[in-house]
């Protein structure tokens, strides 16, 4: 999961749909990955696009730290 990520979409009213179309994947994809449903998470490549177009102003380091969902 990546809480950071969230709380900071929520700051920003920042969608997973947002993200999906940025990303050209299905909305479930990016909502499955951001709360840790699936163990791959991101790619370098989305991580740098979501960052760079959605957050610039945030460390990749903690927007994509990654925390056990339990």
């Amino acid at each position: 999961m990546y809480k950071n990520l969230i709380d900071v979409m929520k700051l920003k009213g920042i969608t997973s749909k947002q993200i999906a179309a940025l990303l050209e994947c299905r909305q479930a994809t990016i909502s499955d990955k951001i709360n840790g449903i699936v163990l791959c998470g991101f790619y370098f490549d989305e991580a740098a696009k979501i960052k760079g177009v959605f957050f610039p102003e945030y460390d990749y380091d903690f927007l994509f730290l990654r925390v056990k969902v339990e």
